[in-house]
């Protein structure tokens, strides 16, 4: 039998010559019953199979034919370990073309040349010790070169592994927390003192701070306006003071909106502003270094080591996320505003529902309905029963019939008029 296979088959399985005994009563035998001729069957097939594994043990047993190298030898060597299992008898052999990649790229630079001072004829096979040795060592290139790829990725990987375990953590904390009052004000002081001390230098003369800057920062991220102008008349005025007064004026902003709702309800808002954001900055952050790893390979130009590049590019892009999460978190609560729920007013009833005709007099009675809505309407529409007008005796001196329209004008039938009552 011949199994054409492309690439490497039959890892794992135990190849028997002559056929499988368990698998053919399996597939052969499985609607028959359990009896004598179940067991005279399996005795039959358990024959055959011996007497082919004979014919194919007399063969030489199994031939695996590889048509080219693999560039891993440990895959060359899992196909010739597929003959000669369990003891019996088998063969491998590869053949190659000098035009296979594998020889081709990675095959030594001679090669070619001494293969054509032979004078080969079409189709003559090579076969020396020398050529077995070249097609090792291009094997041994492609496996290092592949193990490199590999050892880079993991690098690569480990990187953005770390950042991933940091905000992992901090989010599973989150989580398990029933207050994050905590991590918000250390939040918000930390972006007030970063505002500070991104207008106001330390070791810097008042005169030297850029307080236009410091203001419209503080207006956009805490939607306050301290009076710094009047501050920095005082004698005595420092970064400290400044952010320590900015802090206490961003605080009881915050305490005023947590006074509007009840206790539960603010702690469950704190912590839907802060998971929400560490979200939505994570997944941005995960696309920059995407981003990055794409073309950080081309500092090598600069002789510097590109994982390096991709270190220092990603610990600074990871920081500056932080600092943004933690301005953004800020910004968002101090600028929330607390609302009560607006009860939606109903809609507009068409005409036919806001106007009403009297079913006995025909006119419209649309003008006492006040509103137009529909309880008004429901409240000025005749009831279901309503009472049978009054009509001489004269209209029905004749026989009636009980589907005809009653004599009295109504409008209704006569067996639900007159005629029920009858």
């Amino acid at each position: 039998a011949v199994t054409i296979a492309t690439n490497m088959a039959g890892r794992g399985t135990d190849i028997q010559l002559g056929g499988n005994v368990e698998y053919r009563v399996d597939d052969e035998l499985r609607d028959m019953p359990e009896g004598p001729e179940r067991d005279a069957a399996i005795a039959a097939i358990k024959a055959e199979v011996a007497a082919e594994k004979a014919k194919v043990l007399e063969a030489g047993g199994l031939f695996v034919l590889g048509t080219e190298r693999h560039e891993s030898r440990r895959i060359d060597n899992q196909l010739r370990g597929r003959s000669g299992r369990q003891g019996d008898p088998g063969l491998s052999r590869f053949y190659l073309c000098l035009e296979d990649d594998l020889l081709r790229i990675f095959g030594p630079d001679t090669l070619f040349s001494r293969m054509m001072k032979n004078n080969l004829a079409d189709g003559e096979a090579i076969g020396s010790k020398w050529l077995s040795k070249a097609i090792e060592t291009a094997q041994k290139k492609v496996e290092a070169r592949n193990y490199d790829i590999r050892k880079q990725v993991v690098e690569y990987d480990d990187v953005m592994n770390d950042q991933r375990k940091v905000i992992y953590e901090q989010r599973a904390e989150i989580m398990d927390a029933d207050a994050v009052d905590d991590v918000v004000l250390d939040m918000r002081n930390d972006t007030v003192n970063a505002i500070v001390g991104e207008a106001c230098p330390p070791g810097t003369y008042p005169e030297q701070w850029n307080v236009p800057g410091l203001k419209a920062r503080v207006s956009e991220v805490l939607g306050i306006e301290p009076d710094i102008d009047a501050w920095l008349q005082e004698d005595v005025i420092e970064p400290d003071i400044i952010e320590e007064r900015i802090r206490e004026m961003a605080e009881a902003k915050v305490n005023e909106k947590a006074t509007q709702v009840e206790e539960g309800m603010w702690r469950s808002i704190e912590k839907s502003v802060l998971l929400q954001s560490l979200d939505h900055h994570w997944k941005e952050h995960l696309a920059t270094l995407d981003a990055l790893r794409q073309v950080v390979f081309l500092r090598a130009y600069a002789q510097k080591t590109p994982i390096n590049e991709y270190k220092r590019e990603a610990f600074g892009l990871f920081e500056r996320m932080l600092e943004v999460i933690r301005e953004d978190v800020t910004g968002t609560i101090m600028s929330l505003e607390i609302r009560e729920p607006e009860v939606p007013s109903l809609p507009e009833l068409p005409d036919f529902l806001t106007t009403h005709f009297d079913p006995f007099t025909g006119e419209d009675n649309s003008a006492d309905i006040d509103g137009g809505t529909l309880g008004t309407v429901a409240a000025t529409l005749p009831p279901r029963q309503s009472p049978m007008p009054e009509a001489s005796e004269e209209l029905f001196s004749g026989e009636i019939s009980r589907n005809a329209p009653c004599p009295c004008g109504s409008g209704r039938k006569y067996k639900h008029c007159h005629g029920k009552a009858a």
